[in-house]
């Protein structure tokens, strides 16, 4: 009798990891998923694509991390400071395709814009996108907001600008997260070090660095003022 209840126990956790990893695998932006005609067609489209992109678009690792930022905090609201050709756009806007959300993302260069414009029509998340040919220097602070997740990949002297025109936009929760950039540069460095030493001494704002990302995120979370 206990050899009978130690097996039906130990198929019960067989069972019980097997359907955790279908529920896991379901859940990714992976090849494993296969939820809709959307997630199948975005990942056909990012992996057609995966060796030709260039202009300064991140790493699929990077759009992985900002991918899962906004899903698992039901983020609807985004903002991207630097569209280039679209490859971020493309990871934020499948998330938001999710969670109901819509983005707003701004690009100085009219080449690029365009190219991320049909980038996007390709993938098929054009409805989840306003994409902006504008000077972010000039666009950013008039935007009315509210915004629960920004993306700033732009201008890095520039970093700390942005930041300050979208804060009092950015809802208590939502996060403001930057590219190229490491806890190295608190005390100054190229580009962006004057942000990361500000963003880093504001009492009311939790940062932190992704791991997993070789270029550097940094994820800046917006708390109630005590």
């Amino acid at each position: 009798m206990r050899a009978t209840r130690i097996g039906a126990a130990a198929g019960l956790v067989l069972i019980l990891v097997t359907v955790f990893s279908s529920v896991e695998a379901a859940s990714g932006p992976g090849a494993g998923q296969a939820g809709s005609d959307l997630d199948r067609r975005v990942r056909t489209f990012l992996d057609a694509h995966a060796g030709r992109w260039r202009d300064m678009n991140i790493s699929e690792a990077d759009g992985r991390i900002l991918h899962d930022i906004i899903v698992e905090n039901g983020y609807t609201q985004a903002l991207e400071i630097g569209t280039s050709t679209g490859r971020s756009g493309i990871w934020i806007a499948w998330a938001l395709s999710k969670t109901g959300g819509k983005l707003i993302t701004v690009e100085i260069d009219p080449g690029r814009h365009r190219e991320a414009v049909a980038n996007f029509r390709e993938a098929g998340l054009d409805e989840f996108i306003d994409a902006r040919l504008a000077d972010a220097h000039e666009l950013v602070p008039v935007l009315a907001g509210p915004f629960d997740f920004v993306f700033c990949d732009a201008d890095k002297g520039w970093y700390k600008n942005y930041f300050e025109a979208v804060l009092p936009k950015l809802t208590v929760g939502g996060c403001f997260t930057a590219h190229n950039v490491s806890p190295r540069m608190r005390r100054g460095g190229w580009g962006a070090g004057s942000f990361v030493e500000h963003v880093l001494s504001l009492p009311f704002m939790e940062t932190t660095f992704a791991e997993g990302s070789r270029a550097g995120i940094s994820i800046s979370t917006k708390r109630p003022a005590k």
